[in-house]
C-alpha cells in the first residue's frame, strides 16, 4: 500500500498547486512537515516529491528544499462545438480504416489509437487464469454457450453493477464481442435504415462507423468539453423531428473527456421520457475515474427503464479478450434475436477465465493501479503540451479516461498535420474522423494509453513543433 500512498500524496500536492494554495516560487512544505501532517513515512514523502519534480510541479534547490515550479497559465478548454442543425449521412469508413492501419504500426509514436498498451495493463493474472482454465477444462469449454453468454460471467458483472446502479440479474445481461457489438445490437433493436440517431459532437469514430454500416443518419448536438451536450439543442431536435434514439457517453466522452453531472443526466432522461425516445449509453470508460467516486451512468438514474446500457473491459484490462456486455431492458428480445443471427455467442473460454478473474477480486486491485497510471499519463501529457505546443492551443481537462482533445487556431488543418507527423514517425487521430459532418478540421485527439517515456515526450515535442510551423506559415 506504501507505493500507492506516495502517488496519493503527489496528487494532494498537485491539487494545492492547481487550486492556488501553493503559488509558483513559494517553498513547498518540508519533507518533515508533510510527513508529519499527512502521516506518511519520510521515504514516501521523498518519493512523492521526486515524482512531482519529474512532472515539473516542484523544483529541488540545493541546501534549500523543494519549491513550487513556475508554470505557464492553464490552457483554455476546447470551445463548445457548433455542428449543423440537421441530420447527416455518415461516410467515414475509408478514413477510419487508414487511421487504424497507422495506429497499429509499432514503429510510430503511439498517440493515435485509444487502446492501452499491453505492458501498462499487465493482465498477467488474467492470462494465467485463461491458461489454467484451458489446461483443466479446455474440453468442457470447447463448445457454444447460449446467446447471452457464460452465466458465471454475467453474475459477476451484475454483482459489480450493484455498486453504482440498480439491481440487475444475469438474465438481464448479454455478453458481447466488445462494446462495439453491444452498441450495434442496441442500434439494431431500436432503429431501421434511414432513421436518425442523436449523438454528441465530437463523438467516437467507431460509433460513426457503426451508424454508416447500419445506414442510419447522425444528428450532432453542440457539446461542451466539460459538461457535455447542449440541453436546449436536444429539446429542439426532439420537438421538431422524429428521432429513433440518442446515443451518449455515460462518462468521459471519447474524445472530449466530458462528463455530465447527475442533474444534467436526469434532465436528459426526463426529456427523452416525454418524447418516448430510448437512450443508448456507452460506459466503456466509466471505471477509469480519477476522483473519489465512480460517475453514475444514466441507467442508475433512470427509474423508467428507458436506457440501454453498453460497456466492456477493453479499455481497462483486456482489449484482446473482446468481452463486452449490454443491458437492454425491454429491448432484450430484439437484441437476442440479432445476437443469435450474427454471432450466436462469444468465445467461451475467455468468458470463463474472466469470470474467475472478477470473482477473485483482482480486477479492483488492477483498477486502482491503472487509474493512477492513466491520471499520471494525462498530467504528463498536459504539461508536455503546455511546454511544446503553440500558444492558442486549447486542451481538454478530463477527470477520467486516457485521451486528450486539442483545438488549434482554425488555420491549422490536422489532416495535413497528420501526413507530416507520419513522416516524423508520429501517429495521432485527426479531428475530422470524430464528426459525421466533416467538422473539427483544426482539432486532434491524443491517446495517453502508453506508459510515459522519453520516446513519447520526443514525439509530443516534434508534433508541437510541426503545429507551430504550420501556424507560422499561415502568418497568424
Amino acid at each position: 500500500m506504501e507505493a500507492y500512498r506516495y502517488e496519493e500524496l503527489a496528487l494532494f500536492i498537485t491539487a494545492l498547486v492547481d487550486g492556488g494554495t501553493l503559488l509558483p516560487g513559494a517553498r513547498a512544505p518540508s519533507l518533515r512537515e508533510i510527513s508529519r501532517d499527512r502521516k506518511v513515512s519520510m521515504a514516501t514523502a521523498l518519493q512523492a516529491y521526486r515524482l512531482l519534480e519529474d512532472r515539473g510541479v516542484l523544483q529541488a534547490r540545493a541546501q534549500s528544499g523543494f519549491y513550487i515550479a513556475q508554470r505557464p497559465p492553464p490552457r483554455k478548454a476546447p470551445s463548445m462545438s457548433r455542428p449543423p442543425a440537421r441530420a447527416s449521412d455518415v461516410s467515414v469508413s475509408d478514413v477510419i480504416v487508414k487511421l487504424l492501419e497507422h495506429a497499429s504500426d509499432s514503429d510510430l509514436v503511439p498517440l493515435g489509437c485509444a487502446v492501452p498498451s499491453a505492458d501498462l495493463l499487465c493482465a498477467g493474472r488474467l492470462d494465467r487464469l485463461l491458461a489454467r482454465t484451458a489446461r483443466e477444462k479446455g474440453a468442457v469449454y470447447n463448445t457454444y454457450t447460449g446467446p447471452q453468454g457464460d452465466v458465471r460471467l454475467r453474475r459477476e458483472i451484475a454483482r459489480r453493477a450493484l455498486r453504482w446502479g440498480p439491481a440487475i440479474s444475469p438474465p438481464d445481461l448479454v455478453v458481447t464481442v466488445g462494446c462495439t457489438e453491444a452498441l450495434v445490437l442496441a442500434l439494431r433493436a431500436v432503429a431501421r435504415p434511414g432513421d436518425t440517431i442523436v449523438i454528441e459532437s465530437p463523438t467516437y469514430f467507431g460509433l460513426l462507423h457503426a451508424l454508416e454500416a447500419l445506414e442510419l443518419k447522425a444528428f450532432e448536438l453542440p457539446t461542451d468539453a466539460t459538461e457535455g451536450i447542449d440541453l436546449n439543442a436536444l429539446q429542439r431536435v426532439l420537438a421538431t423531428r422524429r428521432v429513433a434514439a440518442c446515443l451518449f457517453s455515460s462518462s468521459f466522452n471519447n474524445p472530449l473527456g466530458c462528463t455530465m453531472p447527475d442533474a444534467k443526466k436526469l434532465a436528459v432522461l426526463d426529456l427523452l421520457a416525454r418524447h418516448d425516445v430510448p437512450l443508448i449509453e456507452d460506459d466503456i470508460y466509466g471505471d477509469i475515474y480519477f476522483g473519489s467516486e465512480r460517475p453514475r451512468p444514466f441507467m442508475a438514474l433512470d427509474p423508467r427503464g428507458n436506457t440501454i446500457y453498453c460497456s466492456s473491459f477493453s479499455k481497462t484490462v483486456a482489449p484482446g479478450y473482446r468481452i463486452g456486455w449490454i443491458v437492454a431492458g425491454r429491448h432484450l428480445p430484439r437484441v437476442l434475436e440479432a445476437k443469435t443471427a450474427f454471432t450466436l455467442c462469444g468465445s467461451v473460454l475467455p468468458q470463463a477465465a474472466f469470470a474467475e478473474f472478477l470473482g477473485s477480486g483482482a480486477y479492483d486491485q488492477h483498477l486502482r493501479r491503472i487509474r493512477r497510471m492513466f491520471a499520471d499519463n494525462i498530467e504528463r501529457m498536459t504539461r508536455a503540451i503546455d511546454k511544446y505546443f503553440p500558444s492558442g492551443t486549447r486542451v481538454s481537462r478530463p477527470s477520467g479516461g486516457f485521451v486528450l482533445w486539442l483545438e488549434f487556431p482554425s488555420v491549422i488543418k490536422t489532416r495535413e498535420l497528420f501526413k507530416k507527423a507520419l513522416d516524423q514517425g508520429i501517429c495521432f487521430a485527426p479531428g475530422e474522423v470524430f464528426s459525421a459532418s466533416g467538422r473539427f478540421a483544426n482539432c486532434l485527439r491524443i491517446s495517453c494509453g502508453h506508459s510515459w517515456d522519453a520516446r513519447i515526450e520526443r514525439g509530443v515535442a516534434r508534433l508541437g513543433a510541426l503545429a507551430a510551423d504550420a501556424l507560422a506559415k499561415s502568418g497568424k
